[in-house]
């Protein structure tokens, strides 16, 4: 990357003097600034990350004194020593906990042991809480714990191996035994047969390996989108609308650059080389760099100021020359599809993006022969990614070239864009994705990107842009809300018949993932189940707010929640068992799905209820008992047990999916991996890795990855859909393969040669004897190895007919959750005590990052379910828009089924989806069967439990 420097501080304002990291520090800069901005700016301490700028994410934590503070609420003149009578402060970040104390290198093998950093974005203020926590207590408990890391937030893993990451670094034994004891006993899973998972074969698939980027995530030296800069880049800020819809025009710009000391340059859409649209979709592509004339959502960029970042932090936007004048804005579904509705898009009638359809066999014959017949209609709202990274980087020119260098799912995808927007070939738009501090989906749409390549290019110069946190939550994609109407009936003997699903989301004012998700909702809103009659259609509806797009699971979280209440409310109605209603009904391999498609193998949802069956019928015996004593007692709370399944189709729907990697012997004997599957926290850098050493058979601390870079690593597809296990996995696997033989054929052995890989040689040992190659002086391949392979997978599918009869998926992962719960009859509030979460995973390549990843999702869905919801033009940050938070999580414990899949790579499906999907529907059906209300609008938050609990009364004293 050459010159990377961070901005010098000026040299004008009076000395602040602390100590930090064990050497006396001196700095100029004004005594306001934020200690969190020192650090990183003028010091190049980046491990302290800056999440929000407000104290409510807890990622820039550092140690003050040697208690845990956030450095984004203290202003750097606080700590001088000059105005502290002589003292010293004594400031410890996480570069410098190890010289600092003992436990660091405990808690830092700990948490690579556990798994405990998965983005990584968050582990350096859990890492120095943890440290403070230890060094005043060295014996916590859980509950010490809790609220020792309760002011860090975490988006991926759940808090729980964290929970136990901590535990284990301290010397109280027993706490950690019962935290970490559990993850182990969690971590034997079930095989399809339901026997004990067989024995892990040598090597490395199957094994709970650290993560290969681990040791950055926790030493601080891993590189995120705003961590690095050239020297002397500009920094550039986007003038947003602040209206839901408007016209707009713009002023004297030159006139405005020209009294503006320090800003450089104004950009509009007339700046824009190439063209001035972008989306994820080609053919649906809708969404300008800089809107025209007319803006479309709250948060819509209009123009872009690039500056010395001292005049850019210092401008406020209401002094840009633009007027605005407001519009009436669409802003509900309804209103959108009103018959006299203005038309977002100009070329899409009746505000419809597009429409999505599933149909099989006789909906309406079936129900009308069904013995029960139940309906329901659920509504959700929008959900915020808020990852605790915002989106951020930087681009440079560098001759007819450009170079984006920022936090991205989807590299390639990102390249075609900017291309576009260029006016370019592809091969002169660099994309250097840098490590992603959480992503779930928002992170596959384009944010700072086309801004900085615009700026960057014009300019001639590097730029570089981070959003703030209400910038982040007003301008990126959300999930999209969601109104549904659904149908099912059933026999007396609890067979399902048929299901009729209708289902609007609110895809806002660009299609970003709208097309996706209106199609892939309606092949899995039946649920992982034999369902022999069936209708689902959907529709993406324009409003004017902010786009909503991917956010783990494309719409399919949505669409449960209302079918898994449904079943729960057939069984009922039939007087069934809720887990063996569904058990009655999984899906098995030689049952078509919905779509016509028999797997013949590899549909392990039968066995994931079956694996939940005794801890079942425990906990709602508990319940009851619970139950029966509370209210004896008038105590106002009442326990509930709900259960839920879940399957997700693992990559793009009917679609080319493929991935392609690159894999080589060096010199030194060491393996280049080109690995261009970019890791979110999911473990895909490691597991793929894992993948290829098995295949090869080398050991995993021999491979040297080469990670995402569009110059440097083939396409391996964006970072979504649960895919790269599946697939990059496959492609890295084949790769191996053929790296395995064409080793063995320059050693001149056989394929039953087993190969040893040493410093600068290899050994060959075969039929009893072993032979040593020097590889120093053997020639280089075309792609400079001494032998390379590359191997491209892409999964087998076919199209949808026009009923969505086809094979969309080639692999699907299936999951089961159950859900413990306590609610305060009186109060509306819901505490989740539990989640047991029984996935089949196909083949677990890593059991701590597959738990690591159910988990998080747990917790995702947890929130779902209970307290997230974004109100476009409100809580536009981390203190009123709610996520969870450690003491928020239960217990969840893992049971991986492994039921191969006959596609995936050892058997591997994907799992991060899968893990989100099945917990909140668990979560309602669990309310339900504690108060015995539904809850149909999604989240359930007090007011709105308690509200149908007084309805529910009022309507049992009116019915009496």
């Amino acid at each position: 990357m050459g010159d990377l420097a961070a901005p010098v501080a000026s040299a004008i304002v009076p000395p602040i003097v602390f100590k930090l990291n064990g050497k006396r520090t001196v700095v100029r800069v004004p005594a306001i600034t934020r200690l969190s901005r020192v650090l990183r700016d003028e010091l190049g301490l980046t491990g302290t990350k800056v999440g929000c700028d407000a104290g409510d994410c807890g990622a820039c934590t550092v140690l003050i004194d040697g208690k845990a503070a956030c450095s984004c609420l203290i202003a750097v003149g606080q700590l001088d020593s000059a105005q502290l009578d002589g003292a010293t402060t004594e400031v410890t970040t996480v570069e410098g906990l190890g010289s600092y104390s003992a436990n660091f290198e405990k808690l830092s093998a700990a948490f690579l042991q556990h798994g405990a950093a998965q983005c990584g974005i968050c582990t350096p203020g859990m890492l120095v809480s943890a440290t403070a926590l230890l060094e005043s207590n060295s014996a916590p408990d859980e509950t010490q714990v809790l609220d020792a890391l309760g002011g860090v937030l975490c988006r991926c893993t759940g808090y729980r191996k964290i929970i136990s990451a901590v535990l284990a670094a301290s010397t109280n034994a027993a706490a950690a035994a019962r935290e970490i004891g559990g993850a182990e006993v969690n971590g034997i899973g079930i095989s399809g047969n339901g026997a004990a998972r067989r024995e892990v074969a040598p090597g490395v698939v199957g094994q709970r390996v650290p993560r290969v980027d681990g040791a950055r995530k926790i030493n601080g030296t891993e590189i995120y989108g705003a961590d690095e800069a050239p020297a002397g880049a500009l920094t550039l800020r986007v003038i947003r609308s602040p209206y839901h819809h408007a016209r707009f025009r713009l002023g004297d710009l030159a006139a405005f650059v020209a009294t503006h000391p320090g800003i450089h340059a104004v950009f509009i859409a007339k700046d824009v080389p190439g063209t001035n649209c972008y989306g994820v979709i080609p053919n649906c592509a809708d969404q300008p760099v800089f809107a025209e004339s007319e803006v479309r959502f709250r948060g819509e960029a209009v123009a872009a100021i690039a500056g010395e970042a001292d005049a850019i932090a210092a401008f406020e936007p209401s002094g840009f020359p633009v007027e605005w004048e407001e519009l009436p804005a669409l802003t509900t579904i309804e209103a959108a599809l009103d018959a006299d509705a203005p038309l977002v898009h100009a070329n899409r009638a009746g505000n419809v993006l597009v429409r999505g359809r599933v149909v099989r066999g006789d909906v309406e014959a079936a129900l009308r022969d069904a013995d029960v017949v139940v309906s329901n209609e659920v509504e959700t709202g929008f959900v915020e990614h808020a990852c605790i990274e915002p989106e951020a980087g930087f681009a440079r020119r560098v001759g007819d070239r450009i170079e984006v260098q920022s936090c991205t799912q989807a590299p390639y995808m990102a390249r075609k864009d900017i291309a576009a927007i260029l006016g370019l070939p592809e091969s002169s738009v660099r994309i250097l994705p840098t490590a992603v501090g959480g992503g779930f989906g928002t992170k596959l749409d384009l944010s700072v990107q086309p801004f900085l390549a615009v700026a960057a290019w014009q300019l001639r110069r590097p730029v570089r842009m981070i959003y703030s946190r209400p910038e982040s939550i007003m301008a990126t994609t959300k999930r999209h809300p969601a109104r549904i109407r659904a149908q099912a009936g059933a026999k007396r003997d609890g067979t399902l018949v048929a299901m009729d699903f209708q289902a609007d989301f609110n895809t806002g004012a660009y299609a970003s993932w709208g097309p996706t998700v209106a199609y892939r909702v309606p092949i899995h809103a039946s649920g992982p189940y034999k369902v022999p009659n069936y209708r689902a259609l959907t529709r993406a509806i324009h409003t004017h707010l902010v786009p909503a797009g991917a956010f783990r699971g494309f719409g399919v979280p949505q669409g449960t929640i209302a079918q898994e209440q449904l079943y729960d409310e057939l069984a009922e109605k039939l007087g069934k068992d809720p887990l063996e209603f569904r058990i009655l009904n999984a899906l098995d391999d030689e049952s078509p799905t919905v779509t016509g498609q028999i797997f013949g193998g590899g549909v392990g949802i039968r066995e994931c209820f079956e694996a939940l069956r005794s801890k079942w019928i425990a906990a709602r015996a508990c319940a009851e008992v619970a139950n029966t004593a509370n209210a004896a007692a008038k105590d106002s709370i009442r326990r509930g047990v709900g259960v839920a399944g879940m399957w997700y189709g693992c990559g793009n729907t009917s679609l080319p999916n493929p991935s392609t990697m690159r894999v080589g012997l060096k010199r030194d004997g060491r393996i280049a991996l080109h690995q261009g599957a970019v890791d979110i926290g999911q473990g895909s850098a490691t597991v793929v890795t894992q993948i290829c050493a098995e295949a090869i058979g080398a050991p995993l601390e021999k491979f040297d990855l080469v990670p995402a870079d569009t110059d440097m690593t083939p396409d391996c597809g964006k970072t979504s859909a649960s895919r790269q296990t599946f697939v990059s996995g496959t492609a890295a696997s084949l790769a191996g393969v053929e790296l395995r033989k064409g080793i063995l054929r320059i050693a001149n052995a056989c394929e039953c040669a087993r190969i040893e890989f040493g410093d600068g040689a290899i050994t060959i040992e075969e039929r009893g004897e072993r032979r040593t190659i020097s590889l120093g002086d053997l020639p280089l391949d075309a792609r400079g190895y001494v032998a390379s392979a590359e191997a491209t997978f892409d999964p087998p599918t076919s199209p949808l007919n026009s009923d969505g009869q086809g094979n969309p998926y080639a692999v699907y992962g299936f999951g089961a959750h159950m859900a413990e719960v306590s609610v305060d009859m009186e109060l509306g509030t819901v505490s989740v005590l539990k989640i047991t979460a029984a996935h089949d995973v196909g083949r677990a390549i890593n059991p701590a990052l597959v738990e690591g990843q159910i988990e998080g999702g747990a917790a995702q869905g947890l929130g779902f379910a209970l307290m997230e919801e974004f109100f476009p033009g409100k809580g536009e940050n981390l203190h009123d828009y709610l996520i969870p938070s450690a003491g928020d999580i239960p217990q969840v414990e893992s049971i991986l089924i492994e039921d191969p899949s006959p596609v995936g790579p050892f058997g591997a499906k994907g799992v991060g989806e899968q893990a989100l999907i099945p917990t909140a529907p668990a979560i309602l059906n669990a309310i339900y069967h504690a108060t015995g209300v539904r809850i149909r609008r999604i989240p359930a938050t007090p007011d709105r439990v308690r509200a149908e609990i007084l309805a529910a009364a009022a309507a049992g004293v009116r019915n009496g």
